[in-house]
């Protein structure tokens, strides 16, 4: 299963976080017409992104996600140069894919 891909800029005291997560997001409908069954559906589910152990961003998905999404999200009053966010995402059938990026 791949990860995460992000990257994170520091500008004026605020964090900039844009992650891409590879994943084919297909729907039920999409699965079903594709393999003839709902099981195959993949999809992220769960997003969350931490800086030394406090949640910077958490957010809950559904189906209806392009493939490889996208996120995007800002956070400030935490946050310095060189230090590591940690990225974990979910899909559907439990799955999780990981990434970090250093803010830059």
């Amino acid at each position: 299963m791949a990860g995460i891909k992000a990257k994170a800029k520091l500008k004026n005291g605020v964090v900039s976080v844009k992650a891409l997560i590879k994943n084919p997001s297909l729907t039920y409908n999409m699965a079903e017409k594709k393999y003839g069954s709902r099981d195959k559906a993949d999809f992220v589910t769960h997003f969350t992104a931490t800086l030394n152990g406090e949640t910077v961003a958490d957010f809950s998905t559904s189906q209806f996600l392009s493939k490889n999404p996208i996120f995007k999200f800002e956070f400030k009053g935490i946050g310095a140069k060189k230090d590591k966010i940690e990225l974990v995402a979910m899909n559907n059938h439990g799955k999780t894919y990981k990434g970090k990026a250093k803010i830059k």
